[in-house]
């Protein structure tokens, strides 16, 4: 590669935004979540309203994901044993929904927890896209 394409190219990766920088990934991850869905579009009111829900049917201790992580997708949330959580909402933590394995191991836990179940595709797609929307 040239310098000036190789400094063009850093140039350009330097000045987009984090969250930007890490769109790929988790575009790649909502994606794979909507093709299971068929191809539904997400709904970010059905995101808000999962991510805001108490629900009855998981565990009592957690009945809504806002008992760890807060009412607000952009503060920090807190363990029930005391450890920080950092944001969920992308705009705070860029990296957040990145990696798949992470996002497949939180789902499962969580859903599991806070409604009792393991999550839907759509369910996923709804949750990822609001919190990238934030």
């Amino acid at each position: 590669m040239s310098k000036i394409v190789t400094a063009a190219l850093a140039a350009a990766l330097l000045s987009a935004p984090l969250s930007q920088a890490y769109a790929g990934p988790r575009d790649d991850i909502i994606a794979a979540f909507k093709a299971q869905t068929g191809g539904a579009a997400a709904q970010l009111e059905n995101g808000r309203a999962m991510f805001s829900k108490t629900f009855s049917t998981g565990k009592p201790d957690t009945p809504s994901c806002t008992t760890c992580h807060s009412a607000d997708p952009k503060r920090s949330g807190q363990t029930r044993t005391g450890k920080a959580i950092d944001p969920l909402a992308v705009s705070q933590t860029p990296a957040r929904f990145t990696d798949k394995k992470k996002v497949d191991k939180w789902f499962r836990r969580n859903c599991t927890s806070v409604i009792g179940r393991e999550c839907t595709a759509q369910e996923k797609v709804d949750f990822l896209s609001y919190m990238s929307s934030q």
